[in-house]
């Protein structure tokens, strides 16, 4: 099973997600794909996406993450508790400290609507926060260096041992990620 888990303020309905899905569609595999919408407490997508995992995969099914951006972060939360591997796009590494200037309401990327980000959001993250990976060759980091929102010297400090694309130049959605996403599946599919 590969989840997605997709960015803050954003959806199912992001480019890497819908590049993703339709690639695993076009090989035939779009029933080994779950992509939820994520709520805006951290601890209630933790959940969240634990219940979905619960509910669908068959015992002893490989789990894989692929998180973007906050989802990285997330991704990264799971992997360590439940030893599931995960692919990192652009992952926050310290979240609470760069939201905490998007306290309040904040519009959505996809689909309209608005969340509201408050305090205790802030310390969720805080509780879920991962201080070094564990088993690092179960991540695979994908880092560009032109990523406006995030540094991506965090992310190469967080993730060191992973297996790491560093992109030079890009942006913080990856605006060339269809030339990498088979790439991401094959990472997902090694033994």
């Amino acid at each position: 099973m590969i989840v997605y888990l997709h960015g803050f303020r954003s959806s199912p309905q992001s480019f890497k997600a819908r590049l993703l899905d339709a690639r695993l569609e076009a090989i035939g595999r779009g029933n080994e794909w779950l992509c939820p919408t994520l709520p805006v407490s951290p601890l209630e997508t933790v959940t969240l996406i634990e219940r979905e995992i619960a509910a669908r995969a068959q015992t002893g099914e490989r789990i894989t993450l692929i998180g973007s951006s906050l989802g990285g972060f997330f991704a990264t939360h799971l992997a360590e508790k439940h030893g599931w591997r995960a692919v990192l796009l652009n992952p926050a590494v310290v979240p609470d400290r760069d939201l905490s200037k998007y306290l309040g309401e904040q519009p959505l990327w996809h689909g309209g609507g608005s969340i509201v980000v408050e305090p205790r959001h802030l310390e969720e993250l805080r509780a879920l926060a991962v201080a070094a990976v564990t088993e690092p060759q179960r991540y695979y980091l994908i880092a560009a260096t032109g990523d406006e929102v995030l540094d991506y010297r965090e992310m190469l400090a967080h993730y060191p041992g992973a297996k790491t694309r560093l992109i030079e130049g890009s942006d913080h959605g990856i605006s060339e990620f269809a030339d990498y996403v088979d790439d991401v599946i094959q990472f997902c599919d090694a033994p």
